[in-house]
């Protein structure tokens, strides 16, 4: 019998356990309420650098490629750098051997800023602007992916010679529920094949393999089986009617990520293996070498280590008798509620509370109906404005999504690791934000 069942009226002074799959690894409760993450008290860093703060735990980014490139080996693993980026978030991703997949000009300039290699870059879009181009072929990008017949075009005329190239194609249908809006020829009809064989037209091209995306919060290895099926059967005809020997098959990444005790999790060795046994089995049903299976996560590598710490601002009653708590941002830091899959898990710190639990929502600061940070939550009955708030998972997305609504400056990203916190990319002043406008800086 524990004390809690002894003494029940300590249940409710008692912090949340901390899921491991939702809260950083290593993260844990200290004196009086505060939460440590990469042995740093949020407490002390809300005081220092305000709210509401992006915390973002290096060791648990690193601990995530290691375990990556565990399940999949060396030179299999790319980052997808829209789920975040920084400066140094790109070094980390460097230092621990993933390769990068950018989406602009951008992201790519960040990557250069870290001294990311850029033969380990992969530019991919279904927009590729004549600037995204540009910038890849002067840094020397390794590999571009090809999303449509018309852009193979584009890029012979533009691409140095040799430029290696993966198509992205279709292989499937849109997960359930979900609109079809996916870019890349579909292989069902017949324009996966046509864009290989205007690849093979261009000498200035090669094409080195295929690139598949299957969705987002994707739980189910049977999507991913179904990918490689089709995807090795395609090979199989390319190389037979075209001569089209690939070296490399990414499936892309979509792996599903906890937010919430509710949510279902990605098994990644799991995975890892079942996928290469159904790889080879097809390979040899069709008779093929085999490929460089590689994947390429986004939010599975720094959903789990990101943290958001938010003030509260007011906390009233809704019509239905629920607590409503606004914290001090909202739809701007927190934008991506519809690709979360589930709701975010938050836990009151910096005080320990004997009061009694009771269901609440956390709102944020913009009067709009949809601007809702935590849909459910439980916290102490006696949470008042002042208090501090940490929401888990908000690694991915968030600071990649964050706009100016309402002009509210973008919060600052906060490294933490080692017990040492750092700026990797400073909070949005108002100065900022007027330096665009025109008017003003003209008068």
């Amino acid at each position: 019998m524990t004390l809690v069942e002894i003494i029940p009226s300590l249940r409710a002074s008692l912090p949340p356990a901390l899921n491991g799959d939702v809260w950083p690894a290593g993260a844990r409760w200290a004196d009086h309420g505060d939460l440590v993450v990469g042995g740093v008290s949020l407490t002390g860093l809300a005081t220092a650098h305000g709210a509401p703060a992006y915390v973002i735990d290096e060791t648990d980014v690193r601990l995530r490629c290691r375990q990556y490139l565990a399940a999949f080996g060396a030179e299999r693993v790319a980052y997808t750098a829209k789920a975040l980026l920084s400066v140094g978030v790109a070094r980390w991703i460097a230092d621990e051997g993933l390769n990068l997949y950018v989406g602009s000009a951008g992201e790519l300039r960040v990557a250069q800023a870290a001294g990311f290699p850029m033969d380990r870059v992969v530019l991919y879009g279904s927009a590729k602007t004549p600037e995204d181009l540009d910038s890849a072929y002067t840094a020397g990008v390794g590999t571009i992916v090809v999303e449509s017949l018309s852009e193979i075009t584009r890029l012979a005329a533009t691409a140095p010679a040799g430029q290696r190239v993966l198509l992205r194609v279709l292989a499937g249908p849109e997960p359930a529920g979900l609109s079809d809006n996916r870019f890349g020829p579909r292989i069902g009809t017949g324009e996966a094949e046509a864009a290989v064989a205007r690849i093979a037209g261009q000498p200035s091209l090669r094409l080195v393999g295929y690139d598949c995306s299957v969705g987002h919060q994707v739980s189910r290895f049977s999507v991913y089986e179904r990918e490689v099926r089709r995807i090795v059967e395609f090979c199989a005809a390319m190389h037979a009617r075209h001569g089209a020997a690939v070296t490399q098959v990414n499936l892309g990444g979509g792996h599903a990520v906890v937010y919430s005790g509710a949510d279902l999790g990605f098994a990644l060795d799991a995975f890892a293996g079942r996928i290469r046994a159904v790889l080879h089995l097809e390979l040899d049903r069709h008779r093929i070498a085999e490929p460089a299976l590689t994947v390429s996560p986004g939010r599975a590598i720094v959903s789990r280590a990101g943290l958001t710490l938010y003030r509260i601002m007011s906390v009233i009653r809704g019509q239905d008798g629920r607590r409503v708590v606004a914290v001090d941002g909202g739809m701007t830091d927190c934008p991506v509620a519809a690709l979360c899959g589930g709701a975010h898990t938050a836990a009151l710190i910096g005080r320990a509370s004997r009061a009694d639990l009771a269901p609440a929502t956390v709102v944020g600061r913009h009067n709009d109906i949809d601007d809702v940070v935590v849909p459910t939550l439980v916290l102490p009955a006696d949470v008042h404005p002042g208090d501090l708030l940490a929401v888990a998972g908000t690694g991915a997305y968030h600071h990649s999504r964050a706009c100016n609504y309402h002009l509210v400056g973008r919060p600052p990203l906060i490294g933490v690791a080692g017990g040492h916190a750092r700026t990797l990319v400073r909070r949005e002043s108002l100065a900022d934000l007027l330096s665009r406008d025109a008017d003003h800086c003209g008068a």
